[in-house]
Formats: structure tokens, sequence, C-alpha cells
């Protein structure tokens, strides 16, 4: 990839480049690099990198300095040391020491800073990166994937290098953001909003309700844990009764927006129904927010979805609302095939698909009235 007229402002700034595929921890592993392949091939085929007002970044590796930001040295040095035997596991069984691996983590953290700089730097209004979103990470640990976390060295880098006093971080991965929460938990700087399956049903079995920061932070953490079998419906309401109003009131300088999609319908890890109707309305009504409280200022990171087809999907479509960019009907045959090349199996006709009911509507309603009690959200 190449970086192309970077003195005319863009729409959107995305980096991808097969240095990022490196993270990728095996073919019997959920998390590979057939996720971001697929999906990058889609965007390809419907000439969204290749649009006059999108920029295209250079991957590139974070420094150990940048690292620092929010990880320690000792767990720094382990992971090197660990990915160059290239075996074992840097947590408890979920994330291999895979040779390469220190190398492609620094490249997944420095590619995520990329897409917020170019922001910052009025290159681009928007940002995007669909390999990032490593949410479970700590300071000290790997942690479900996740060796370095991208998104929160690059809270700190925003705030470091553009002197940024409020910085919104919002997950719709199925799986709770415990390591950007708990690495925030007390700085009533960060704003964490994240909607989750709940954690009694699904790892990392944290984010209840009553996380809400600590001390002078208290206020600023909020969590949806959504009942198993979640649909639209009780996405949306849960997203409209909360995101707006709390973004209003609270301010931020700049927006980041972890979309994993293993929320969606069939994803195999998961419990969570959505569909692409609530992945396009988060968009609409996310950037609609950016616009009114913080110029724009928002940048988009993968995640999780560990079905192929959604990943591809769901994050092109995200990514194509964002910029305003019309889709087909029917999706192209040329990624067709090479979906079917990469995966082995046949591919999707369309990004269309029916929206979802559920019946936890009630409990979602009944949580939002909580916040409510809380006077977090007008009555």
């Amino acid at each position: 990839m190449t970086n192309e007229n970077l003195g005319q402002s863009k729409k959107l700034a995305i980096v991808y480049g097969p240095e990022l595929l490196n993270y990728d921890f095996g073919p019997e592993h959920p998390f590979g690099s057939k996720r971001g392949k697929v999906t990058w091939e889609l965007l390809k085929a419907l000439g969204i990198p290749e649009r006059e007002d999108v920029l295209n970044l250079n991957t590139r590796e974070a420094s150990n300095e940048e690292l620092r930001l929010f990880h320690t040295q000792d767990y720094i040095d382990f992971v090197e040391s660990a990915c160059k035997r290239g075996f074992g596991y840097l947590d408890g069984g979920d994330t291999p020491a895979m040779l390469g691996g220190f190398e492609a983590a620094k490249t997944v953290v420095g590619s995520s800073w990329s897409i917020c700089e170019a922001v910052m730097k009025g290159q681009a209004r928007y940002g995007a990166t669909i390999v990032g979103g490593l949410h479970h990470s700590f300071p000290g640990r790997a942690s479900g994937f996740c060796v370095f976390n991208d998104l929160a060295v690059s809270i700190q880098l925003l705030r470091r290098e553009f002197k940024l006093k409020r910085v919104a971080y919002i997950d719709i991965d199925a799986h709770h953001g415990d390591g950007v929460m708990y690495g925030f938990y007390e700085d009533p700087n960060v704003i964490f909003i994240d909607f989750h399956e709940d954690g009694r049903y699904l790892f990392p079995g944290t984010g209840a309700i009553h996380e809400l920061g600590r001390g002078i932070a208290t206020g600023t953490k909020f969590n949806m844990p959504m009942p198993p079998y979640s649909g639209d419906q009780s996405f949306i309401r849960a997203w409209d009764s909360l995101v707006p109003q709390l973004l209003h009131d609270l301010k931020p300088e700049f927006i980041l927006l972890q979309m994993g999609v293993d929320g969606h319908g069939g994803d195999p890890l998961t419990e969570l129904n959505y569909s692409s109707a609530s992945y396009k309305h988060i968009i609409r009504s996310l950037r609609e927010q950016a616009e009114e409280i913080c110029n724009g200022r928002l940048a988009l990171f993968g995640g999780g979805g560990y079905n192929l087809e959604s990943c591809a999907l769901r994050w092109t479509e995200m990514i194509a609302t964002l910029i305003d960019a019309e889709l087909p009907d029917f999706l192209p045959d040329i990624w067709r095939t090479h979906y079917k090349e990469i995966t082995g199996e046949e591919a999707p006709v369309t990004f269309q698909e029916d929206s979802t009911g559920d019946n936890t509507l009630v409990r979602v309603s009944e949580m939002v009235d909580w916040f409510r009690m809380k006077g977090y959200l007008l009555a």
C-alpha cells in the first residue's frame, strides 16, 4: 500500500498490508488471517480503496517506547522471547506464541495508530482498519487472542501527541473489552461504552452493569451486558438509549469504535443474533454524533468475528456506510471466486439479510431504566 496525496484531506484513511496478515495463530485457531483477507478482497472488488476520497496508509510497527505507554517492559520482553521460541502460549491457553508474532503484534499497534494520526492531522476525516481491535490485552499479560492492546496504546498516543483531554471508546464486540476498561478504570478522561454478551455466559466474564469506573472516574464507564439471543430490536434500543446522550453529555474529542462482528447471527463462538441492520444503524448514528461533538473524529477497528462470511460482509458494509459508498445488490463474481479459493466454501451472493427480533427487549429496557435511575440518562 502507498501513501498518496497526503496534502489533500480525504474522507477515509484505511490501513492494510501483508504484514498485518502475519497476525495469525495458525489454521486450527479461530483468529486467523483469512478474516482480514476475505474482507480486503471484497473491499478491493468493490473499488473502495481506489476511491478518490480514500487514503491508503502503509502498515508500520509500533516502537517499544509506544508500547510502554500501556504495557510493561517485562511483558514486552516476555512476548519477544516467547515468539522467538515459537511454541507454547502467551496466556493460559488461548493465545499461542508464534514465530514472528512479536513483530506482527507490533504492526497491528502501529497500523492502528496510523489511522488515528491521519485523522488528527487532517489527512482524512475518518479512519478504519480491519485487523486490530485487540481489546483483551492487559498491561502485563495477553488474553483472548490479544497480544498488545492497539486500542489502549492509540488512546494514550492521542492524549500525548495531540493533547486531547477526553477520548471515547465504544465496543460492540460480543466479548467484553476488559483490557481497555480495566486499563483506564480510574481515568475519568477515557469514556468507555461496551455492548457485549452477558459475561455470565461468555468470556471474559466481566462487564457487569454496575462496573461504572472507580473514584473520580465513576460514571465514565458504561456496560450493557446483552442477554444471549439478543437481536436487532434489543441492540438498537440499547444503543439509541445510551450512546447519543452519553457522548453529548461527556463530549469526547475523538471516538474509537471496536467493531467486532461476533455478535452477528451465526458466529460460532457467541450467542447473539444481530443482523446487517444493527451494524449499519450504529455507523450512521456514531458518524452523526462524531460530526456534532468532535469535528467528525472517528476511527473503526476490526476485532472479533469468527464466521468468515460475516467478517467480510459486515466490515465492508460498515466501512461503506461510513463514507456513503453505494453497494451493489449482488456481490462481485470476482470476489465470490476469491472467497471460495481462500475458504474452500461457497460464497454468499448478496449483502442483504432480514433484520432480527428477539424476546430480550424487556430485560434490555430494564437495564436502560437502571441507568436512568442512577442519573446517567434523562428520564
